[in-house]
């Protein structure tokens, strides 16, 4: 198990940041105007880990939009502020579960004691 140590406010205050500056820029290219539906956004996010796999299958081409990136990069990147947006714009502390998820993580036996996967 990894010793390092970090300051479980600041990484929930820094993603908490992000979440923010996502948000407002969604809200600032439209994306929010009339609300969001629910199902729509989990949807978006998981087509964008679809477009990961997509890159990954096709061994990791770099991205059109903003090389010198990999696309896979660029695509899980998309992943991460897909569901910042959405945090944001439903009030969740996506920040603050990330910590208590990864202080309950280090508990946990190996492999969640045997699972295959």
């Amino acid at each position: 198990m990894s010793d390092l140590i970090y300051d479980e406010e600041e990484v929930s205050c820094i993603v908490r940041i992000v979440q923010r500056v996502i948000h407002e820029i969604a809200i600032e290219k439209g994306w929010w105007e009339g609300g969001r539906n629910d199902g729509e956004c989990i949807a978006l996010m998981h087509s964008e880990l679809s477009e990961a796999l997509t890159a990954l299958r096709h061994h990791r081409p770099e991205s059109d939009h903003i090389a010198p990136v990999g696309l896979l990069e660029e695509e899980l990147a998309d992943v991460i502020i897909r569901v910042l947006d959405y945090a944001e714009g439903k009030n969740l502390d996506i920040g603050g579960a990330m910590v208590k998820k990864i202080a309950y993580n280090r508990t946990r036996p190996f492999k969640h004691g045997g699972k295959a996967f």
